[in-house]
């Protein structure tokens, strides 16, 4: 399991965007969301750096 921390996501369209670009590097994972607590969990056989570019890239930087 993979646990990011987002602090720019603040809706439901951010969160839209963010799943998105989780399923771009792994069309299999799994996502699951806290928009409260701002946490991006996923489960996948990717590694943790390529989905932390592509969130960065697409203006949700990860930590």
């Amino acid at each position: 399991m993979i646990e990011f921390e987002v602090k720019d996501m603040s809706c439901g369209h951010c969160v839209g965007v963010v799943t998105q670009t989780v399923k771009l590097i792994d069309p299999n994972a799994k996502v699951e969301i806290d928009l409260g607590a701002k946490k991006v969990k996923i489960e996948s056989d990717a590694d943790r750096s390529s989905f932390a570019e592509a969130l960065t890239t697409a203006g949700y930087p990860a930590v």
